[in-house]
């Protein structure tokens, strides 16, 4: 389960370098937006390099560029014989760029000798206004290459030429609220991981450790990072603490009697508290 992924842009040596202590679950190679245009062919160089040196790629994941950039099928000629652990896919407009990346996967992997759906997706579903309104039929088409979702609000919010999501206060608006809500109810009818995304003020550790609690309480796993620094804060916040995993333990042992509906200190818990309490024991 991935609770943290720390995103680091792939043309620094430099940062790829920090980032691998930092202890996040994940480590994204960034080829999209931290990179710009006249270094995307430097980037994929130095991905691929730092990939081969990996000792393990399983947490190693690639953002590449969108199906509309241009620069796709370059990023996957060299992210698919690099072997990560699979790829984000940004800026997605509907299911159908989902098919289409997954068909050019099946393709570069069968090229390079790899098994069929090797490489997964992370899947960035709320960066186009037509992405949003089309959530539903994501979740009909159920990709199996798909193993997490996240959303962004600082891309919809370009393309639709609004402002700053957030209100003053830090909350987010009314739209990008909705987004977030669509994103984490569409994991959850897939039954695939869904992170929260970025906390840009990452001096704050006060206020990422709150928003990653709010988070974890309305159903995300995880989060994602942008300095090393949040990695330590985001992946206490998603992990049961000794308490919460004390009182899960109780209750699924209260339920091993067969019986339906139990009592434990004074409170009743039934089926569908068993099923929350086991999520928590397998986090």
């Amino acid at each position: 389960m991935i609770r943290s992924a720390l995103f680091v842009p792939a043309d620094s040596e430099k940062k790829m370098a920090k980032a691998a202590s930092a202890g996040a679950d994940a480590l994204v190679l960034d080829l999209e937006d931290a990179v710009l245009p006249a270094r995307k062919s430097l980037a994929r160089t130095m991905m691929s390099e730092y990939l081969s040196s990996a000792t393990s790629r399983e947490k190693l994941w690639v953002r590449v560029n969108d199906l509309a950039s241009g620069e796709l099928l370059k990023d996957l000629a060299a992210v698919v014989p690099a072997r990560p652990a699979g790829i984000l896919l940004p800026k997605i407009r509907g299911p159908k760029d989902v098919s289409v990346v997954g068909h050019y996967l099946d393709a570069f992997e069968s090229e390079h000798g790899l098994p069929a759906g090797q490489i997964r997706i992370t899947a960035i579903v709320t960066e186009t206004p037509s992405s949003v309104l089309r959530l539903g039929e994501l979740v009909k088409l159920a990709h199996p290459r798909i193993q997490v979702i996240t959303w962004g609000a600082e891309d919809l919010s370009s393309a639709m030429g609004a402002g700053d999501p957030r209100s003053p206060s830090g909350s987010w608006r009314p739209v990008y609220e909705y987004a977030r809500t669509q994103c984490l109810l569409t994991a959850h009818a897939l039954s695939v991981e869904v992170l929260d995304t970025v906390y840009v003020d990452f001096k704050n550790s006060e206020g990422l450790r709150l928003a990653c609690e709010a988070s974890r309480y309305d159903g995300f796993i995880g989060r994602i990072a942008i300095h090393p620094d949040q990695v330590p804060i985001i992946n206490a916040a998603f992990t049961p603490s000794a308490d919460e995993r004390a009182t899960a333990q109780k209750i699924v042992d209260a339920f091993a009697s067969g019986a339906g509906v139990v009592s434990i200190d004074g409170k009743m818990y039934d089926i569908p508290h068993l099923k929350a309490v086991r999520r928590t024991l397998a986090a």
